[in-house]
């Protein structure tokens, strides 16, 4: 149910809420926020509260730090007593300037501006992530808790134990989950989404992740959304269902199709597939994440579509086959440490570019894509994805499409982040080369 003002501020009096947390997220996608108490709510509903925005990544420089947190009713959601010793309830925030203009630095202002484009078309856009972590001992190692594989079917492990707090918690404050399974690597799990419309998904992860860490918290441990934490296994991931429906019709659905495929979704995913390269860094914005994108890793290296390859970039899944609402694509490469706002935007744009144009999709290639060499997979046409961070941005920094749908303000900020994150980390001196080079030369 979507909540107004009013509604908000009758049901903080009837359920003696006690502390509202007011949340947004800097261009990185790391939650931010402050809390008020409630005589502050009904003016901060209307006017917004004012916060000093310089300290935080992209946002405004000292002499332009004055924002306003204007929190949006429909987010209020009650946080449950496993989180918070006191009653208290949480927001999701649009940032405004002090003249009531969208503030550029606001990633979920990006995605809410694409959303009501195409809404004036009947567009909805639908999203499904698979988030996947790990539990750790603390963040000062990644000492694993287990050393199953998976699919596990204990029910009482640690990781067992806390991802039934958490799902517990999620449900509670309305977020509503599918299914939760042991995942490939030891110590690291999943609890998949049950898909909805993109704002709403987006605030969703943000929640979802400070869930995840707050449970594990409670008990003395650790968890991490970093892609890659552990050497020698598998990376964290956030496969993303979408789809798109016009007036309550998938409009990805085609029951003639051999895929269930329309043609809208194949000129969709196309452009999913034009604009990948460009698009990677905002998917995976880490120096780490790109030590998941490698070979013999479950995760998708190269440039292609496919419906029983699970080594595809973009996956066509068949567990309802012939079933209209169940028809989406399945976009592999992004992983759970991305902002949501701003990959979740650039997917839907890109793949509507493709639309616009009729971009054509090539044939599905449905063999094991690491059984090939790299000169093998380029002889039969499949490009790969950046293979690194700089390069990521590289590309990044030449595209239009990316440039137009985060703004000059994030854009400019984001590669700037990342840029010195790749100078910090090329020019550190790492153990692989004192345990390997050092003795040597």
């Amino acid at each position: 149910m979507t909540l107004t003002k009013d509604q908000v501020l009758t049901i903080v009096k009837e359920e003696k809420i006690e502390l509202l947390h007011l949340w947004f997220c800097d261009i990185l996608g790391i939650l931010k926020g402050f809390a008020i108490t409630p005589r502050e709510l009904e003016g901060a509903l209307e006017q917004g509260m004012g916060f000093d925005g310089s300290s935080i990544e992209g946002f405004a420089r000292i002499e332009e730090s004055d924002l306003m947190a204007l929190p949006d009713p429909s987010t209020f959601t009650i946080i449950p007593p496993e989180l918070s010793s006191i009653n208290s309830a949480r927001l999701f925030c649009n940032l405004k300037t002090p003249e009531g203009d969208d503030y550029p630095g606001d990633s979920r202002a990006v995605l809410r501006r694409l959303l009501d484009k195409y809404k004036t078309k009947g567009y909805t856009f639908n999203v499904g992530p698979e988030p996947e972590f790990f539990y750790l001992k603390d963040d000062k190692s990644p000492a694993p808790l287990d050393a199953v594989t998976y699919f596990d079917s204990s029910m009482t492990g640690p990781g067992a134990h806390l991802k039934q707090e958490t799902i517990r918690v999620l449900e509670a404050m309305g977020m509503l989950c599918e299914y939760s399974h042991h995942e490939v690597a030891p110590s690291q799990h999943e609890i998949d989404l049950r898909y909805t419309d993109a704002l709403t998904m987006a605030d969703n992860v943000i929640t979802f992740k400070f869930v995840v860490k707050q449970v594990a918290l409670n008990h003395n441990l650790y968890a991490t959304f970093l892609p890659k934490p552990i050497n020698g296994v598998n990376g964290s991931g956030m496969h993303t269902h979408q789809s798109i429906f016009q007036n309550g019709r998938n409009l990805f659905f085609d029951p003639s199709d051999k895929y269930h495929l329309s043609t809208f979704a194949r000129h969709y995913t196309a452009g999913i597939i034009h604009y990948i390269k460009e698009m990677t860094a905002v998917f995976n914005q880490s120096v780490n994440s790109y030590k998941r994108l490698a070979p013999g890793f479950e995760a998708p290296c190269y440039i292609m579509w496919g419906q029983k390859n699970r080594s595809a970039l973009i996956r066509v899944p068949r567990y309802r086959i012939g079933r209209e609402n169940s028809t989406r694509i399945e976009l592999r490469s992004p992983d759970p440490i991305c902002n949501p706002y701003l990959a979740f935007a650039c997917m839907l744009e890109a793949g509507m570019r493709g639309v616009e144009e009729n971009m054509p999709l090539g044939e599905p290639f449905e063999e094991d894509a690491y059984a090939y060499t790299l000169a093998e997979l380029e002889a039969k046409g499949i490009e790969s994805l950046p293979g690194d961070l700089y390069s990521a941005i590289i590309k990044m920094r030449k595209s239009d499409l990316v440039r137009e749908v985060l703004g000059e303000h994030i854009f400019s900020s984001f590669v700037q982040n990342k840029l010195i994150e790749w100078d910090r980390y090329r020019t550190r001196v790492t153990d692989y080369e004192i345990d390997n080079l050092l003795p040597i030369f």
